[in-house]
């Protein structure tokens, strides 16, 4: 099986994203495979997308809601994703992943007005 399909089986990904010291911060995440990718949403303010915006090093692995890592490590680059066909992909796959928890959590975020203000991490293991 592909590192990525490895990945997809899991509910939870540790993603770690490293500061300008060099210190690794690792956050539980959900996450969806698409065309050899995964990918992430965020909150655009979230400490992990400042980070992003420095270093795209990043490392995950499959981890429970906690963030208790249940598996390997893997490196990773990470970027941030603009482009609106690729935003829409993500989204489409986190939907098909997650189902009514991606539809509350869009309803939450449009009556918070944080919709808006998302961002959208591809990760290439």
């Amino acid at each position: 099986m592909s590192a990525i399909g490895d990945l997809d089986r899991h509910r939870y990904l540790a993603l770690a994203t490293f500061r300008k010291s060099g210190a690794e911060v690792a956050t539980p995440v959900w996450f969806a495979a698409a065309g050899g990718t995964l990918y992430v949403c965020s909150a655009g303010d979230a400490g992990k997308v400042k980070r992003l915006r420095q270093s795209s090093r990043a490392r995950v692995a499959p981890s429970d809601a906690r963030g208790r890592v249940q598996g390997a490590w893997r490196d990773a680059t990470a970027r941030l994703v603009t482009e609106p066909a690729a935003i829409e992909r993500a989204h489409a796959a986190l939907r098909a992943k997650y189902g009514w928890q991606v539809w509350l959590a869009d309803v939450l975020s449009r009556l918070t007005g944080r919709i808006g203000r998302r961002a959208w991490i591809a990760i290439e293991v």
